[in-house]
């Protein structure tokens, strides 16, 4: 039997020997449906559980924005990619009020330098410590929720006195336990791929309700 290639983990019902054409297809049809059938339903029941979770968080980060706070996210590598995500989306919005929000891993030479210098898992609070105040809010992402460098980064975020919030897969992570996250946001699946898609759609969720929450009250006709 010829040895599987190395990205057969991800699509496990293709053989290494020849195919049909139409019988291929078919299974990676059908595969892409039953991921995007799991999908929907994991970000459908996941954001019904966590609204009033959301809608505590939500509330938390809109008084921190009207008192001038600002929203400093990060995570490690996709979840990086997340976090600047999230910046765009609070900072560039496509509708409603920008708000003020900061990227802690946009910056190579600092990141870098803080990881070369004092050690990867300093990399996030460090910058924590040299730019937030108390009544900002600390936003992070992670899939495991164990990630050492965004555990730090929440427990110096709580001790300054930051509205800490964090996005996280696998009820049992550290980020789910610590009393350093205020408000955890917590995907139940075991794979990184749904995680990620999920806490997309929980990202989504949170800002609306912060738009929401800043809304002027409408004013009354007489």
């Amino acid at each position: 039997m010829t040895a599987m290639e190395p990205t057969g983990f991800l699509y496990p019902f293709i053989e290494s020997e020849e195919r049909g054409r139409a019988e291929l297809l078919d299974d990676l049809a059908q595969s892409a449906r039953a991921k995007i059938a799991e999908s929907r339903s994991l970000r459908e029941t996941t954001l019904e559980r966590c609204e009033s979770q959301l809608r505590r968080a939500g509330r938390a980060m809109a008084a921190c924005f009207v008192r001038g706070g600002r929203v400093f996210a990060f995570g490690n590598g996709g979840s990086a990619t997340d976090a600047d995500n999230a910046v765009d989306l609070f900072s560039r919005p496509p509708r409603g009020r920008p708000l003020p929000a900061v990227s802690l891993v946009k910056n190579g030479a600092v990141l870098t330098a803080l990881a070369n210098d004092v050690g990867f898992e300093l990399v996030f609070s460090r910058q924590i410590i040299a730019h937030a105040r108390r009544g900002d809010v600390a936003l992070g992402f992670s899939t495991s929720g164990d990630s050492p460098n965004l555990l730090r980064a929440f427990e110096e975020a709580a001790r300054r006195g930051l509205v800490t919030v964090g996005l996280c897969g696998y009820e049992r992570a550290a980020m789910a336990r610590t009393e350093a996250v205020q408000h955890c946001l917590v995907v139940s699946s075991e794979s990184v791929h749904r995680i990620q898609e999920v806490q997309d759609a929980l990202l989504l969720r949170l800002w609306e309700i912060v738009q929401e929450e800043m809304a002027p009250e409408p004013v009354g006709v007489e």
